[in-house]
């Protein structure tokens, strides 16, 4: 009667959103003081105190109607614009507004992109460790995932890439500074990777897409660079949200950019716009479309991040834990004291700890500790987690 899959997806919830609603269950009984939950990417840094300022300038120099009627499918020209000159003229990279689609959000964007380029059996390549949504957008486009295991440092292993790249090869995502880990693909790693991928389209004629998804683009530290793929390699494209670098992710507003000099652009841009409507995803919320447009030049305070990333690390790995040091994003992989990363999470649990196991991020043994967290949670967290640390002990 009704859609298996999506029975199956409704029943089988996500495990971050099981551990926060755990987390805020187990608050009510034993008191806010007592949990320490590091299982959400909110962004605890609030927006911008400019960005403010120009939403009631917005709203109160606009006519209503136009300010909150749609806008075009692909979304309002002049956010378009505005996006498009921002991207050129600080990361160099090659778009063009009528290449622009916005959208609710990165999710959205990259579900639509890959609605646009998969046919039935279509395969997309994940790199491990990843996002656990991008199996189900892969899924839902037809496509079948092909999962591509990360060397020690957590970058990609180009030797099992390779070997992974086969006829049906149609895309790869490409998430930067990543979501489990943090670390950032420098500029060597994707040039090999685009030339990885030029030598293999010149050889077989088989077109491959990198879907560059970016919502931490921004969110980086210690002068660490996130190189603009599009500059790189021609079938690109960007899927943006602005939830992490304006933290407005409640907002859902984000867009999709086409490199102009994709293999067929316009056929493309075109499947992304039928794309967007088979999906019902006409017309992302016309008020951030514009707000968004006219802050392009605001960021948060992330050094707030920063410091929380380094009294995390410097305390795990003082205890005796073993990590991976972040360079972006706000998210740190630690090694969980049991083979199994699940019954790992349950015993954290014992202690009001609430760690993401890294089992569904392609990151077996790790759970995923988000650190855009209150600092004095951090200082808090400490014995809990010296007597998870002795339990194993």
């Amino acid at each position: 009667m009704f859609n298996d899959y999506m029975v199956e997806l409704g029943n089988r919830r996500s495990c971050i959103r099981d551990l926060y609603e755990f987390g805020r269950r187990r608050a009510a009984d034993v008191g806010e003081d007592s949990v320490f939950d590091f299982s959400l990417g909110n962004p605890s840094v609030p927006s911008p105190a400019e960005m403010t300022d120009r939403l009631k300038t917005l709203i109160g120099g606009c006519d209503p109607v136009t300010l909150h009627g749609y806008t075009t499918a692909a979304g309002d020209m002049k956010a378009r614009k505005a996006i498009a000159e921002d991207l050129k003229n600080v990361r160099g990279a090659r778009v063009s507004a009528d290449y622009i689609y916005m959208t609710c959000g990165a999710a959205a964007a990259v579900a639509i992109a890959l609605n646009a380029i998969l046919n039935e059996g279509d395969e997309v390549i994940l790199l491990t460790p990843y996002f656990p949504e991008y199996e189900v957008f892969v899924k839902k486009a037809g496509g079948k995932p092909v999962f591509v295991g990360c060397d020690e440092k957590f970058c990609i292993d180009f030797q099992s890439l390779e070997r992974a790249l086969g006829p049906a090869t149609r895309a790869i995502i490409v998430n930067s500074p990543n979501n489990p880990s943090g670390i950032i693909y420098d500029r060597v790693t994707l040039k090999r990777l685009c030339d990885t991928l030029d030598e293999y389209q010149k050889r077989t004629g088989n077109c491959v897409y990198i879907v560059s998804d970016e919502p931490y683009r921004e969110i980086v530290y210690d002068g660490a660079e996130v190189a603009d793929i599009t500059s790189m390699y021609d079938n690109s494209l960007i899927a943006y949200s602005f939830s992490k670098s304006l933290s407005m992710p409640g907002e859902r507003i984000g867009y999709i950019a086409l490199n102009p000099s994709a293999h067929s652009a316009d056929r493309l841009y075109a499947a992304i716009m039928g794309a967007g409507r088979a999906l019902g995803y006409v017309c992302a919320p016309s008020l951030f479309q514009r707000l968004t447009a006219a802050c392009l030049d605001l960021r948060p305070n992330i050094e707030v991040y920063r410091r929380n990333r380094d009294a995390l690390y410097g305390m795990l790995t003082g205890i005796g834990f073993e990590c991976v040091f972040p360079q972006g994003a706000f998210y740190m992989l630690m090694k969980a004291l049991d083979p199994d990363a699940c019954a790992f999470s349950d015993r954290a649990k014992d202690f009001g700890l609430l760690l993401v196991p890294g089992d569904d991020f392609g990151a077996k043994g790790y759970v995923r500790l988000a650190y855009c967290v209150d600092e004095n949670m951090i200082k808090r967290s400490e014995q809990a987690f010296k007597k998870l640390y002795n339990s194993y002990k």
